[in-house]
């Protein structure tokens, strides 16, 4: 009995192997095209889609730099559709989906000290 136990639990907590390879459905591709700009987007078997779309801002100068913005989807094991839309540029990467945490609203008290400090910059200067 107690053998048979032993067997079944190593049974149940052997990994499970999915290597089995997820299709990609649906497929795009425009670029990179010679202003530096491109798209492209996908759809899986198991339902992910993503789509991307970028270019340069500033051509030229110093401050040349890529942004792109898009979105992803995807559905969680536990059934949860999850939507993502982003930008990334010379800012970082900015994320945006309903289930994601947001910051909370900046109190007035702080806004006005931030103005009062960039409204008198020889008075901050002085200490």
């Amino acid at each position: 009995v107690i053998a048979l136990c032993a067997l079944v639990a190593v049974a149940i907590a052997a990994p499970v192997d999915n290597t089995s390879p997820i299709p990609i459905v649906k497929q795009a591709l425009d670029g990179p095209n010679p202003d530096g700009s491109y798209n492209y987007n996908y759809e899986t078997g198991n339902g992910i889609q993503v789509q991307e779309e970028g270019h340069l801002n500033n051509v030229g100068t110093d401050n040349e730099a890529l942004e792109a913005h898009g979105s992803f989807s995807f559905t969680n094991a536990d059934g949860q559709t999850y939507q993502i839309s982003y930008i990334a540029n010379e800012n970082g990467f900015q994320p945006e989906g309903a289930h994601l945490p947001t910051a909370p609203p900046v109190p007035p008290q702080i806004l006005r000290a931030l103005q009062y400090i960039a409204e008198h910059p020889e008075e901050n200067e002085k200490h």
